[in-house]
């Protein structure tokens, strides 16, 4: 089965074919670290580690580097204003990134290269593109001269004058041109500066500085995956400038070798019709919603849209996933006395399928919901051991219902007084008293349930409990 991406750079979707199939090379911008991840900033993550999952299965040489951002100007000012040493705050964001990812399900990458540990290789791949003639030292600051580059653009298809007379760019006297971008900038020896008020900076032919933002990237990637990397990803809003400028300055360092083969962008997340940015003050952080919902259900809500669309991101988006999972581990929790030690557990065709056509995980998600339903109606122990192994299998590749499922019932018990193991008894009760024609108490003990917040369903599995939420029961199973 063909694995088709959509390429930014061709606009189609196109058959992936890696340069070298026992090591394919993957990488995806990560984080800044200098504040908690808005929701929107997991949305790479999520999607493209089940793309890294898909590849996995394929190519089992895969190499997938998602890289850390730790020196920046907006790092420089969150140290500043906290009176701290810049290592406190990148540390510290840098821990609570990997926990929060961690709780969504993201596996770490295989590589998680640092743009400080890279400072040489920076340093060496500015000299290159400054022998070259497609980058200058001026005051300080090296810059990359996007006029030497004739392709620059064609990831965004628009003329290098049309980016730039779009573009909010720094003008600046050392500049030939508007849109040159910094590959270094001076951070002048501060030796009186207190905590977080001295700018990080490293000995160069240019002086004492620090790298620009986009040259990062670049030289992390050639440094641990190779000049020329099979597929690079990211959100949409980084395929101009930074994309564009990463494809540029790798482009002409490298003496003209293809940066990326393929280049894959995911779609923003909305709130209330708006873009998610901190700049625009409505977001809404990671931090918070993995301890407020089930982080198992935010990541469902990742993944329910298409990756290249926009996602609406809202509280009913949310209780609809959490309504989803219920359905879906309730079926695990038919099937718990269900041993699938000796059933398959191959990934079902038509789950790999919708994957395999641009990571349609809307469609696979609607095969998922399949399985579950003919995993309920399943005969028999060798059917109903070969359904549940699909639907583990399915949901493995999407990073989903790999718990428990009375762990994921007892979650919404925790921090109310419903005790779980008092519900059980109450059902038992309830099975005694039925088995012996007492329905009047039967009754009585349902009412005492639907009093605790506990909506009961019989099945011809047995009986089936959650708690109400926000008021009202969760729909049926």
């Amino acid at each position: 089965m063909d694995l088709l991406l959509h390429n930014t750079l061709s606009r189609q979707r196109e058959r992936f074919v890696p340069g070298d199939p026992a090591r394919v090379t993957m990488y995806v911008c990560g984080p800044t670290v200098y504040n908690y991840v808005h929701i929107g900033n997991a949305r790479p993550p999520v999607v493209f580690g089940v793309l890294a999952d898909l590849l996995r299965n394929r190519h089992p040489g895969l190499l997938y580097a998602r890289n850390i951002t730790d020196v920046d100007d907006k790092i420089n000012a969150a140290a500043k204003a906290a009176g701290v040493p810049i290592g406190t705050i990148t540390d510290r964001f840098t821990a609570a990134y990997r926990e929060d990812m961690g709780a969504l399900g993201v596996a770490p990458p295989d590589l998680e290269p640092h743009a400080t540990a890279h400072i040489p290789q920076i340093i060496a791949m500015i000299e290159r593109l400054v022998a070259s003639g497609h980058a200058y030292a001026a005051e300080g600051h090296v810059l990359f001269a996007v006029r030497s580059f004739p392709d620059y653009g064609r990831l965004s298809r628009r003329s290098t004058d049309e980016m730039l007379a779009g573009a909010r760019v720094e003008v600046a006297p050392y500049k030939r041109e508007p849109g040159d971008f910094v590959l270094w900038k001076p951070s002048p020896y501060e030796p009186d500066a207190g905590p977080g008020q001295a700018l990080p900076g490293w000995d160069s032919p240019w002086g004492r500085g620090r790298p620009g933002w986009h040259i990062e990237c670049s030289a992390m990637s050639a440094a641990r995956l190779g000049e020329t990397i099979d597929i690079h990803a990211g959100g949409i809003d980084l395929a101009f400038p930074h994309h564009e400028n990463e494809i540029a300055q790798s482009t002409c360092a490298h003496g003209g070798r293809t940066f990326a083969r393929y280049w894959m962008h995911n779609g923003l997340l909305n709130l209330e019709g708006r873009k998610m940015s901190k700049s625009l003050g409505n977001v809404t952080l990671v931090h918070d919603l993995v301890r407020e919902h089930p982080p198992e259900a935010l990541r469902l809500a990742l993944l329910s849209a298409h990756y290249r669309q926009p996602l609406d991101w809202s509280d009913s988006l949310i209780e609809q996933s959490v309504r989803t999972l219920d359905r879906l581990y309730a079926t695990l929790g038919e099937l718990a006395d269900v041993d699938v030690a000796g059933a398959d557990p191959t990934l079902p065709a038509a789950v790999e399928a919708a994957l395999c056509d641009d990571l349609s995980t809307p469609i696979a998600l609607a095969e998922i919901a399949g399985l579950a339903s003919d995993a309920r109606k399943a005969e028999g122990p060798a059917s109903r051991a070969a359904r549940k192994a699909e639907l583990l299998a399915a949901g493995r590749l999407l990073g989903l219902l790999q718990q428990d499922p009375a762990a994921w019932a007892a979650q919404f018990t925790r921090g109310t007084s419903v005790d779980a193991a008092a519900i059980e008894a109450l059902i038992e009760r309830r099975r005694s008293a039925k088995q012996a024609r007492d329905f009047a108490a039967a009754d009585a003990i349902r009412v005492e349930l639907k009093d605790m917040g506990v909506v009961i369903e019989d099945t011809p599995q047995g009986v089936r409990w959650k708690l109400a939420r926000d008021g009202a029961a969760s729909e049926p199973v």
